[in-house]
């Protein structure tokens, strides 16, 4: 394993905060570059929409400060990014064995259980990227949200034991070269990435949101990041939603 600490990015590690995103977002005026914020434990963890984020004990909290940014469309592909960042910190952790997949727009599946999530927050001047990852235990199932997908563990899935600590290290190994991929040469490399990694595509899914719900069938990304669905109306773009997939498909 590789020790070294990406070259331009800072780090904080605590014990306790209430949410490593809020910490980040305090923090934003004492950062002149990227910074992880590392805690042990989070009191007032969430996710998409104000969710409640359940954290058992041993399983990764933290956040990515990116100062310096303010386009709210580069802001959002960043989840792409970090999709990736997370794929292959996982890859390297467990290896290629492991049947990873990542969700649109933002999760990573175990053997098709939910074992990460990523949550983006703008902040004046910057964008936090929060991270949760089920490294040693999933929440029960009655913790999650109705209709969610099912949450899974690396420990359980895998057998692998990896200390929230050393994920760390290889997570922000993993997002470096994504994210200078990125600010090179746009979104394209990145989106033929996440797209060979993306779960159900070419298959039938639903896209739900607050509004309304859309099936079709999983074309791909178009260059803003938004899903595109062929369906029985044509062609769309689907800029945020929560995703299901249908039963045998």
């Amino acid at each position: 394993m590789n020790h070294s600490w990406p070259n331009g990015y800072g780090q904080r590690v605590l014990q306790s905060v209430d949410s490593t995103n809020a910490e980040a977002a305090r923090i934003v005026n004492e950062c002149a570059g990227p910074t992880w914020v590392f805690s042990h434990k989070q009191t007032a963890a969430r996710g998409r929409r104000g969710r409640k984020w359940v954290e058992p004990e041993g399983n990764f909290a933290a956040s990515l400060l990116l100062p310096g940014l303010n386009d709210p469309a580069a802001m959002s592909l960043r989840s792409f990014v970090a999709s990736l960042a997370l794929y292959d910190a996982l890859r390297a952790a467990v290896g290629p064995a492991a049947r990873l997949t990542l969700k649109w727009p933002n999760d990573v599946l175990l053997s098709g259980g939910k074992l990460a999530g990523i949550l983006l927050e703008s902040v004046p001047n910057a964008l936090v990227i929060g991270i949760g990852v089920n490294l040693a235990a999933a929440p029960k199932s009655a913790d999650v949200e109705e209709g969610a997908f099912s949450p899974v563990s690396l420990k359980t899935e895998t057998g692998f034991d990896i200390s929230p600590e050393e994920f760390l290290l290889l997570v922000a190994q993993a997002f470096a070269p994504w994210e200078a991929r990125f600010r090179q040469y746009g979104f394209a490399p990145v989106r033929e990435a996440w797209l060979s990694r993306a779960a159900k595509l070419g298959e039938t899914i639903t896209a739900r949101t607050m509004n309304n719900e859309t099936t079709g069938v999983f074309e791909t990304i178009d260059a803003a990041g938004h899903l595109v669905l062929s369906t029985v109306k044509g062609r769309l773009a689907i800029p945020a939603a929560d995703v299901f997939f249908n039963e045998g498909a």
